[in-house]
């Protein structure tokens, strides 16, 4: 095993994770009293684990017909965009 780039996506990954919008959800279920918290918690992380396959299997794919540095930087393009249109939205619902 890869330890120094487990370490990294770990750390990319959590960073990226706390806070969002997938966390929140997770707290509004298990804020209700009604609900049994290991079943929230499973819920949750089987959705991630799901979601992380996906990711691992569409780089895999892309990477066949893209190279991973034209891969970097649509990716990071594509967060601009998504920053962009997120501050964009955001002035114009305090305007």
């Amino acid at each position: 095993m890869e330890w120094k780039l487990l370490i990294t996506v770990f750390g990319a990954v959590f960073i990226a994770e706390m806070a969002d919008k997938t966390q929140l959800v997770t707290m509004l279920f298990a804020a209700d009293k009604e609900v049994s918290k290991l079943t929230v918690f499973i819920g949750s992380a089987l959705a991630l684990v799901l979601t992380s396959a996906i990711g691992v299997l569409a780089g895999t794919l892309l990477s066949h017909a893209i190279n991973a540095k034209m891969l970097s930087m649509i990716a990071g393009a594509g967060f601009i965009v998504i920053g962009i249109f997120t501050l964009y939205h955001g002035w114009q619902s305090t305007a």
